[in-house]
């Protein structure tokens, strides 16, 4: 895994995340493109860190002014894929090398693929952002 080197705003932002949600985010990446804060946490304290009907999401967008997106962490690339996605159903995973450098192609149910890519292509900037950070991978393509 690679180190990951956190700012001293990601810091502040994490530890907000913290205050207000009571759940460790493991990590922050601010997104300014999309104006978004990407936290992401264990998976098993994924429901307590949305908090009921969001509330944890909507109290953190409000202090802060960016939309908040949370996912659950996995070692497992495949794990990981599939949280980054969801709600879309990923059918398969293929990681392909060339050169140096490394592609992911997710497959999609058909009827999923609008949600898998996500308004002006959010989703798979997150994605890419949060596979590039854990797993070195370059680009990410959904099929």
């Amino acid at each position: 895994m690679p180190e990951i080197k956190l700012t001293s705003e990601e810091l502040r932002y994490m530890s907000l995340f913290q205050d207000i949600t009571r759940v460790t985010a493991r990590d922050c990446i601010i997104d300014e493109e999309n104006n978004r804060i990407i936290f992401l946490v264990n998976q098993e304290n994924m429901g307590i860190a949305i908090g009921k009907n969001g509330s944890n999401v909507k109290k953190l967008e409000k202090l802060l002014g960016k939309s908040i997106e949370i996912v659950g962490y996995s070692d497992n690339l495949e794990d990981l894929v599939r949280n980054l996605m969801a709600p879309a159903k990923v059918r398969s995973i293929k990681v392909v090398q060339s050169n140096s450098k490394k592609t992911i192609y997710i497959n999609v149910d058909p009827q999923d693929k609008g949600i898998a890519i996500g308004k002006g292509g959010r989703n798979v900037a997150r994605a890419k952002l949060i596979l590039k950070r854990y797993m070195d991978i370059d680009s990410v393509i959904i099929t």
